[in-house]
């Protein structure tokens, strides 16, 4: 059944919701799942005000409203935000029911954005595809460098994202808050989010809410800090470091040195229990690179001791239905079950 708590249904069944919710004298916040990349999800309680203020934001920081093409789940935050930009705009979105150029063509609007995650961006870049859209959107997981490069050499202008569920999806583009967005960097190192698109708090969770805010901000689980230009720089995420031989090392800078190299496409690096490191580092490939071809490419740039010990071979990174990387089977399959 179609819902907004949580939100649930198809496109169509959303988006009408949506233009009620919106349209509404005072309503309830809205429900939406956490992908459950990293653990169970939880369920975000996004306020219409939170969400009106992202929606709001972003086609002020794209150069005004437009339309939107939906190739992302819309029960998560990414897709239900290009809906509710939608509703916000008066257009009407086109949602992707078998090819991404069918429902390219289809778009008639003056301005036209589209919502992606990178892997969606690297699929689509091998044709001409991108360049009819005013802005392209890149969220939910990091935006490689070089993908960045080989987006803007093909004429595609890119921003790239970064937010999560508790804050109505991305707050800080290229870097740089949405209006009203405040980012602060705590003594720990982590990210902070304050400002109108923060959530109201976890459904059914008091304990758990109390744990993530700070009065107004959020707290994120990300590591990050502020560059001389004043712009967020995330290093990482709270759980992005291995633990091996007495070593921490930051899995996320292992996997981009690894990602550079010319024989793979793609790579992740997590953590397994072994009893005489404590953990193994272990490189998740996409390409044919061995493991001393691997550890070598590593160390050049890197400490010995952040080189991968064992190095695994997938045809594609495990995928949540949302894009991004399943973080949970991953280090399923670094432990060697391919279940």
């Amino acid at each position: 059944m179609a819902s907004l708590r949580p939100v649930a249904g198809t496109a169509a069944e959303i988006l009408a919701l949506l233009r009620d919710w919106d349209a509404a004298d005072d309503p309830a916040p809205l429900s939406v799942e956490t992908s459950g990349s990293t653990g169970a999800p939880k369920r975000v309680l996004l306020s219409r005000s939170a969400m009106r203020a992202s929606a709001d934001a972003t086609h002020a920081r794209l150069g005004g409203p437009g339309q939107w093409l939906l190739n992302l789940p819309p029960s998560y935050v990414a897709g239900l935000q290009v809906l509710f930009r939608s509703v916000r705009a008066g257009t009407e979105p086109v949602v992707q029911d078998g090819s991404f150029e069918d429902a390219a063509a289809a778009l008639t609007g003056p301005r036209r954005y589209v919502s992606l995650v990178p892997t969606q961006l690297v699929r689509l870049l091998d044709g001409d595809l991108l360049r009819g859209f005013d802005t392209v959107l890149v969220g939910g997981a990091r935006l490689d460098p070089a993908l960045r490069a080989g987006a803007v050499a093909a004429g595609v202008r890119v921003v790239a994202t970064y937010g999560m569920s508790e804050t109505c999806g991305g707050c800080v583009y290229d870097g740089r808050p949405l209006d009203g967005v405040a980012v602060k960097i705590g003594a720990d190192a982590r990210v902070r989010i304050g400002g109108p698109v923060v959530f109201t708090g976890y459904d059914g969770r008091p304990d758990l809410t109390a744990e993530t805010k700070e009065g107004d901000w959020f707290v994120t689980q990300d590591h990050g800090r502020i560059d001389h230009d004043g712009l967020l720089e995330v290093t990482g995420r709270v759980d992005d470091v291995v633990v091996s031989g007495g070593v921490n090392v930051p899995t996320p800078a292992v996997a981009a040195r690894l990602r550079a190299h010319p024989g793979v496409r793609d790579a992740a690096v997590v953590g397994v229990p072994d009893e005489e490191w404590g953990q193994l580092v272990v490189a998740v490939l996409v390409g044919d690179v061995g493991l001393d071809d691997a550890r070598a490419w590593v160390v050049a740039e890197h400490p010995r001791a952040w080189a991968p010990r064992r190095v695994v071979h997938v045809d594609a990174l495990p995928l949540l239905p949302n894009g991004k990387v399943d973080r949970l089977a991953m280090e399923r399959v670094a432990a060697g079950d391919r279940t």
